[in-house]
């Protein structure tokens, strides 16, 4: 996952010194807020004169026009709108160097951007006020990142609002492209151990699973009774997790049936086929991990297992389903 920086954050630097502690320490993108601002475009006149570090611009305007011809002259990498400022629909450059993305805040549904679809490169999604520093992040962006990921699958995600060190390592695992950090990195005792801290997998606790975890609505689920090898198959190739999960009546997790488990299974009873019996390619003592499981206690979990994770079954103190942790989605927001 990408870091980009927020420069106002960091009140009490000068720019020149700035700039060169954040080239020295290797940050992906100087991320600039332009609250209706022109002056601002000064500042990244400068930037771009002292540093090699793309620019990743953000208007906060109700009259966004206004910026496109200095937006062109400044020539930054990206470039994010404040969607609630629009005072009517806004048409976007199209002949631009740079890539543009809607943003929007908590308060607003992910569905605004599909008339912005064609238009957009991606989207930010706001957890706290924009251009403003020192906020709190809202776990609820955790959901609006999978429901978003869901409905428009290949438009990459940018967070910004909040984002320390355990923030950081869900957004990896959601696979979020690029997190803007401020306060969080302008008020650690160094830049370079704040910036470690947003990339090292093993962080703090403060979030548990339930926070993040995909929910029961979004998981391959059958029951006991209902269950054959046709329907297993189809569970997993409808949901594409590789996986379903086994409940009986009551919601509690039975066991789990995987493609290796199919394959495993059909291997092992291939002669009685057409009449496998399905129940015997359960795993009947999954993996699986409570909901009030923090982040540390997930990954010191994970740490105990000698073999590959790539989900984790997420149940109450009564075994009952209720939801899943994926692993495959931490490897892209690595990149």
């Amino acid at each position: 996952m990408k870091i980009s920086a927020s420069i106002y954050s960091a009140k009490a630097a000068s720019l020149p010194a700035l700039l060169k502690e954040l080239d020295n320490h290797g940050v992906n993108l100087l991320h600039v807020d332009c609250n209706d601002d022109p002056k601002v475009f000064a500042d990244i006149e400068q930037i771009n004169q002292l540093s090699n570090t793309p620019v990743d611009l953000h208007i906060i305007s109700s009259t966004p026009e206004k910026y496109f011809e200095a937006i062109a002259n400044a020539n930054p990498s990206q470039v994010s709108f404040q969607y609630e400022n629009f005072p009517a629909p806004v048409n976007f450059p199209k002949n631009r160097t740079y890539k543009i993305g809607l943003a929007i805040t908590s308060a607003t549904s992910i569905d605004v951007f599909e008339s912005y679809q064609a238009q957009c490169d991606y989207i930010l999604l706001m957890t706290t006020t924009p251009g403003q520093s020192g906020g709190t992040f809202d776990k609820n962006t955790f959901l609006r990142i999978r429901e978003f990921q869901k409905r428009f699958p290949k438009i990459p995600v940018q967070v910004d609002g909040g984002v320390n060190a355990e923030v950081s390592f869900i957004l990896r695992h959601l696979g979020v492209q690029t997190a803007v950090v401020g306060s969080y990195l302008f008020k650690q005792e160094t830049l370079g151990a704040a910036l470690l801290q947003l990339h090292r997998p093993m962080v703090g606790s403060h979030y548990q699973i339930s926070d993040f975890m995909l929910s029961i609505n979004e998981l391959p689920i059958l029951t006991e009774n209902e269950l054959s090898l046709r329907k297993a198959l189809q569970s997993i190739d409808d949901y594409k997790m590789a996986f379903t999960c086994i409940c009986d009546a009551a919601g509690h997790l039975t066991g789990l049936i995987s493609n290796a488990d199919i394959r495993k299974g059909l291997l092992k009873q291939w002669e009685a086929w057409p009449n496998i019996d399905v129940h015997q390619l359960i795993n009947r003592t999954p993996l699986k991990i409570q909901e009030s499981a923090t982040i540390h206690g997930l990954l010191e979990f994970i740490q105990q297992v000698d073999f590959p994770v790539q989900y984790l079954p997420v149940v109450d103190a009564q075994k009952k389903l209720k939801g899943a942790v994926l692993f495959t989605q931490l490897i892209k927001g690595e990149l």
